[in-house]
C-alpha cells in the first residue's frame, strides 16, 4: 500500500529532539506543503546532548526544546509539539511510556504514525530502541477499544506505521528538492546538537556545514536510486494495523 497524496494527519515520534528531522523531515515537509497537518512527539528531554562535560544540563533542556519548536515551524508543522521528559539516556519501553504514547495517538488521531525502528540490528543507542518499541505497543494500545478504557478517549487505529532510520526500507516517500532544503535548515535549527550530531565546531568557516548539507540531499538522492525516484526518504511500513 502506497499513499496516492499526503496524509491529513501525521504523529511523528522521536526519541530526542532532532531524531524526527534527521530521519523524516523531508517527507513531514512535503506533506506539510500539501496541507498535512503535522505533530511531533519527543520521548527525552535532551539532557545528555553534549560532549561538554561542564555543560548546564538544565539550561540544554531548555534549549534543546526551543529549538525542536523552531525546527517543526520550519519544516511547516501546524501540528503540537508535545515532550515526554524522560531522562535522556534513560527511557524505558514499559507500559506507562507505551500507554502514554497511546493517549497521545488518541488524542492527535494521526493517519500515520512515523517512529524508529526497534528492530534494527546493532542499534547502539538504548533511547532510539526504546522509543520504537513505545511507538509500535502505543499504537496498538491506542487501535485496540478495551484498552485504556479510563482514559475517557475513543480508540483510534491509524491507517500505517512507518519506521524510520530502518535497514529494511520498503516505503519510500519521494520529496520535493524545496523539501530536501527545508529539511536541512531544520536539523541545523538543533544549534545545540551541532558538533556531536552533525560536526559542525563552533569556528566552523562554512565548509563543515556545507558538508553536511551535501551528505544530507546525497543521502536523499541514494534512497531515490533505489526507488527508482529522484529524492526519497525510506521507511518500513507495518502492515496489518
Amino acid at each position: 500500500m502506497t499513499l496516492a497524496s499526503a496524509p491529513a494527519r501525521v504523529l511523528a515520534v522521536g526519541a530526542h529532539a532532532d531524531d524526527i528531522e534527521l530521519f523524516a523531515g523531508a517527507t513531514l515537509a512535503t506533506w506539510a506543503a500539501s496541507g498535512c497537518e503535522v505533530h511531533h512527539l519527543v520521548c527525552t528531554d535532551g539532557s545528555k546532548g553534549t560532549w561538554d562535560p561542564v555543560a548546564d544540563t538544565t539550561a540544554l533542556v531548555a534549549a534543546r526544546q526551543e529549538e525542536q519548536r523552531e525546527a517543526a515551524q520550519i519544516l511547516g508543522a501546524t501540528g503540537e509539539v508535545v515532550f515526554l521528559d524522560n531522562i535522556d539516556g534513560e527511557l524505558d519501553a514499559h507500559r506507562e511510556n507505551a500507554h502514554e504514547v497511546a493517549a497521545w495517538i488518541r488524542r492527535i488521531k494521526p493517519d500515520v504514525v512515523l517512529g524508529h525502528d526497534p528492530w534494527r540490528r546493532w542499534r547502539l543507542h538504548p533511547d532510539h530502541r526504546a522509543a520504537g518499541f513505545l511507538v509500535t505497543d502505543g499504537v496498538v494500545a491506542a487501535r485496540d477499544p478495551h484498552f485504556l478504557t479510563d482514559l475517557g478517549t475513543a480508540h483510534h487505529r491509524p491507517d500505517m506505521l512507518l519506521l524510520f532510520d530502518t535497514e529494511d526500507p520498503d516505503y519510500p516517500v519521494e520529496v520535493t528538492e524545496e523539501a530536501a532544503s527545508t529539511k536541512v535548515k531544520a536539523i541545523l535549527a538543533h544549534r545545540s546538537q551541532l558538533l556531536s550530531t552533525m560536526a559542525i565546531p563552533a569556528n566552523d568557516d562554512g565548509s563543515a556545514e556545507a558538508a553536511f548539507r551535501d551528505k544530507t540531499i546525497a543521502n536523499l538522492v541514494q534512497t531515490g536510486d533505489r526507488f527508482g525516484l529522484p529524492l526519497a526518504e525510506g521507511f518500513h511500513n507495518v502492515g496489518g494495523l
